[in-house]
């Protein structure tokens, strides 16, 4: 999975379809080491009919993928591609497939991909007021439409996104909204400039996955029930071969889930960070000082 991901840009393999953003079953059997290719996928998506929703992926003709604007997209259908199409997968639908695959690579090349809309809004967030200058030029200039992809309402959308995430809102999140629950939670941990506590009784690898994308001088702190988390001793020792700084406290006394960012940002988490998206749940931000400071102390941090 390593080689394929250093050797695969996933920005070149997102495209818009129908007004949506997607990826083709191809490229994730690809991506995800699917030994049967798409029939892998396709025969997930038939086991599991109400987790594919239309909204999570529906199928696109030949001609749709032929006039896709994207040469590197065309190349390959042309070498070999599907002649009866291609299931395509929107953001949702991608995580939803990983679960059912269930195999490391699907998970690692979610995270990846995950990582890619994230890293896309904080450029565009980073530069939004002059994109929006140029954006409103009538002419725009090639170097413009290269580097927004060519796709000013794809853009806007994504300043639209930019503008909402801004001031944090709570959030409720209902079945199926798996890749926007894990976006917020990197969004959260991604503001931490001294320490990341997390509290969850149930807390897995992918919790270890997540945390890695953040700054390795960043301390982190794991609050968990020995009895429950599903970590085991080579999974811990393996991250802190690379990231020094995380520290675990085996604790009985919490039922809820909490991350709390440099002592001083405290947000609820309705479900335990591995099972976000599978029920409905909310994420909190809890504003009452008293209240993180009394939680801290539960905790002697």
């Amino acid at each position: 999975m390593h080689d394929i991901a250093e050797n695969i840009n996933i920005k070149d393999m997102i495209y818009e379809v129908r007004g949506k953003e997607v990826m083709l079953d191809s490229d994730l059997a690809k991506i995800y080491g699917c030994k049967n290719g798409t029939k892998e996928i396709n025969q997930a998506i038939k086991n599991n009919p109400n987790k594919f929703p239309k909204r999570y992926c529906f199928r696109i003709s030949e001609l749709e993928c032929l006039t896709l604007k994207s040469k590197n997209l065309t190349s390959k259908l042309n070498k070999g591609g599907s002649r009866k199409g291609h299931t395509v997968f929107t953001e949702q639908g991608i995580y939803m497939l990983s679960t059912i695959l269930k195999t490391k690579n699907a998970v690692e090349a979610t995270l990846k991909i995950m990582d890619t809309f994230v890293e896309m809004r904080k450029f565009i967030n980073e530069n939004k007021d002059l994109f929006k200058r140029m954006i409103s030029v009538e002419n725009k200039t090639e170097f413009i439409q290269r580097t927004l992809f060519e796709h000013d309402d794809k853009i806007m959308m994504l300043f639209d996104r930019l503008d909402h995430k801004e001031q944090f809102k709570n959030k409720i999140f209902y079945d199926g909204e798996i890749y926007d629950a894990y976006s917020l939670i990197i969004d959260i941990i991604s503001k931490a400039k001294v320490k990341i506590i997390v509290i969850d009784n149930y807390i897995d690898k992918v919790a270890l996955d997540i945390l890695s994308k953040k700054d390795i001088n960043v301390k982190v702190l794991l609050i968990t029930d020995k009895n429950k988390n599903k970590l085991n001793n080579t999974d811990i020792d393996k991250f802190n071969k690379e990231y020094p700084l995380l520290d675990i406290k085996y604790v009985n006394t919490f039922h809820d889930r909490f991350i709390i960012i440099d002592d001083k940002d405290l947000y609820h988490l309705g479900a335990s960070i591995n099972y976000i998206g599978s029920k409905i749940f909310a994420i909190t931000k809890i504003e009452d000082r008293i209240i993180i400071k009394n939680l801290l102390s539960k905790i002697n941090v």
